[in-house]
């Protein structure tokens, strides 16, 4: 069987979602796109062989669509999530779940009514091979217990509305899922330092230093630099007690002359991580046809959310704050 996609939202992330549908992903086809921006939505329909409706609500409703992929800006996912969920049709939706955790909560209710998962959420690090590697260490004991998490995410440059709360909400809010999913712990505390500012950062305060206390006691560290200047660097290591795993950047090759050998660094996201989205992708359209979802759920994104609202208010007050979740739905067990 061939899943009819509409995609919302086509800007960047939309764009290359649709296009590797289009192309790279099996068992799937695009068929209904929407953007505000009426041209570009277009463009991109035209490329895949869709069509440009006029409305999100037109993606949603159309019979001809069987899932639906949401890109759009993050304040507009909690309605768009939730009518997905009235119409019954699946939806992978890139993160934020939502950008308050009463939204989040909102779709929680919603899904759980439903009796059957419909949501995930767009954490494509869980299929990273890099990250999937460093997982599968600790789950098979090799390591032994996981002591502690030292995280870095490091981008290049960032435009000027790029804020340091951004920093936290739309950077680190990856750090957050792969602590959560890596350690299979919750966040339970959560501190934001915020040293010398590069003189890169604007008036952004960059870089800050995130440290996360899960609930078993395993320390986590991030270190969030939006302005490195150098190029886009995500890695990870994960000390246990009885070794480390530990992960770098993947090199896009080398050269070695003049009695020296250099690398090349990943100049952005997506080339570092466009095999992860591709991956995702196709977990996802063979989750509609086997009905088991394996990537990140509502209850996952409720969580992300929940520790970056914690991270914003550790920030603002210089402190250390608790992170409060509502009791786990027994529907999200082992999801």
């Amino acid at each position: 069987m061939v899943f009819r996609v509409g995609v919302i939202g086509t800007g960047n992330i939309g764009t290359d979602h649709a296009n590797r549908i289009a192309s790279q992903v099996s068992g799937a086809d695009v068929v209904a796109v929407f953007d505000v921006a009426t041209e570009r939505a277009k463009e991109v329909a035209s490329g895949v062989g869709a069509v440009a409706h006029a409305t999100d609500g037109d993606v949603i409703n159309d019979p001809e669509v069987d899932a639906v992929l949401i890109a759009s800006p993050g304040e507009l996912h909690a309605e768009q999530v939730l009518a997905c969920i009235d119409a019954g049709k699946p939806v992978l939706c890139e993160k934020p779940l939502a950008p308050t955790t009463a939204e989040c909560l909102k779709v929680i209710e919603a899904e759980v009514a439903a009796g059957r998962q419909l949501v995930q959420l767009g954490f494509m690090r869980r299929y990273d091979a890099a990250y999937v590697e460093v997982k599968a260490a600790l789950d098979s004991g090799d390591i032994g217990e996981a002591l502690m998490l030292h995280c870095l995410h490091r981008n290049p440059t960032a435009p000027d509305w790029f804020t340091s709360d951004l920093a936290l909400t739309d950077s680190v809010v990856h750090e957050v899922d792969t602590s959560r999913w890596l350690l299979g712990d919750e966040i339970a505390t959560v501190t934001v330092l915020a040293g010398k500012p590069s003189p890169k950062a604007g008036s952004a305060q960059d870089p800050q230093l995130v440290v996360f206390e899960m609930a078993s006691g395993v320390l986590v560290t991030v270190e969030s630099f939006i302005h490195a200047q150098y190029g886009y660097d995500v890695r990870c290591e994960l000390v246990g007690s009885e070794g480390v795993a530990s992960m770098d950047t993947p090199t896009l090759g080398a050269v070695t002359r003049r009695g020296g050998r250099t690398t090349v660094v990943p100049p952005d996201w997506r080339v570092r991580f466009g095999s992860a989205y591709q991956a995702e992708l196709q977990a996802w359209v063979d989750s509609l046809a086997s009905g088991e979802f394996h990537g990140a759920s509502a209850w996952d994104g409720y969580a992300a959310t929940a520790v970056a609202e914690a991270g914003l208010r550790a920030r603002a007050e210089g402190a250390r704050v608790a992170v409060e979740l509502v009791d786990r739905p027994s529907f999200y067990a082992g999801k």
